[in-house]
């Protein structure tokens, strides 16, 4: 039988957007149909394995050298849809690194990061499908690489992982994403829009994961939240977070009042 971490880092080794995605999709299905099992204590080796899968294009860049996305432009539109697909193929793949790098996590653990993949492969779609409607591929725009390298940073330790990445890193999205979806209401997309609702409902539910399994580890440990997240954020060397803040989106992913209190600080 095969077994749901080894063939996620299987499938993050996948290279073609598409193969990946229907195999996350797959996975998600097997997974709960119980045609899948789950080792959470094999130490699993990707020494030959060239992480994560990604295709040849988009050519990525440093951040401040991506092109400015305008959006009283067509181009702009474009290129700002299209840095959210790459966001989202990360954020797959950041979910498949989370199942198969940790290990002697509880088995939930390992089922909320599966859903959180098969949701990030969805959103790609959603983009990548709109993208292909008005005659763009992904790949067609640079990007950079931001939320990987921290993925990578982070590889070392697990509660390092849940803090830094979809509490963090992730977390940005629930405040930018309100205002690129009121953007593209003011120019009447509906079809941008629903899919935008659809993202940030979502996300909500990922950075939650995030909180979730980050207080676990916490509470496992005796440590305190607010504490070592900045201990951790320093050690290796987060962004700092600048507002606007969506408070109320923040604190429905399970952040507390006094985490919120110290935004940006």
């Amino acid at each position: 039988m095969l077994e749901l971490r080894q063939t996620a880092l299987e499938i993050l080794a996948i290279t073609d957007p598409k193969t990946k995605v229907d195999r996350v999709k797959q996975l998600f299905s097997d997974y709960h149909q119980q045609s899948i099992a789950l080792d959470v204590s094999s130490a699993l080796n990707s020494k030959d394995l060239a992480l994560p899968g990604r295709p040849q294009k988009p050519e990525l860049v440093p951040p401040l050298t991506v092109p400015k996305r305008r959006m009283d432009t067509v181009d702009g539109r474009l290129s700002l849809l299209h840095s959210l697909a790459h966001i989202e193929f990360n954020a797959m793949n950041l979910a498949l690194d989370a199942i198969w790098r940790f290990s002697d996590m509880p088995a939930q653990y390992y089922e909320d990061w599966l859903k959180v993949a098969k949701e990030e492969a969805y959103h790609f779609s959603l983009i990548e499908t709109h993208l292909q409607s008005v005659g763009v591929a992904y790949g067609d725009f640079p990007a950079h690489n931001s939320l990987w390298e921290m993925v990578e940073r982070t590889s070392d330790a697990v509660i390092a992982r849940m803090a830094l990445v979809p509490r963090t890193m992730e977390a940005r999205g629930l405040d930018a994403v309100p205002a690129i979806r009121d953007r593209f209401k003011q120019i009447k997309d509906a079809k941008v829009v629903e899919i935008l609702e659809v993202i940030l409902r979502d996300e909500v539910g990922h950075v939650l994961i995030g909180n979730q399994w980050f207080n676990f580890l916490c509470t496992k440990e005796g440590l305190s939240p607010t504490k070592v997240y900045k201990e951790l954020a320093r050690a290796y060397r987060a962004p700092v977070l600048r507002g606007p803040f969506n408070l109320e989106a923040r604190r429905q992913a399970g952040f507390t009042v006094e985490e919120l209190s110290l935004l940006g600080t």
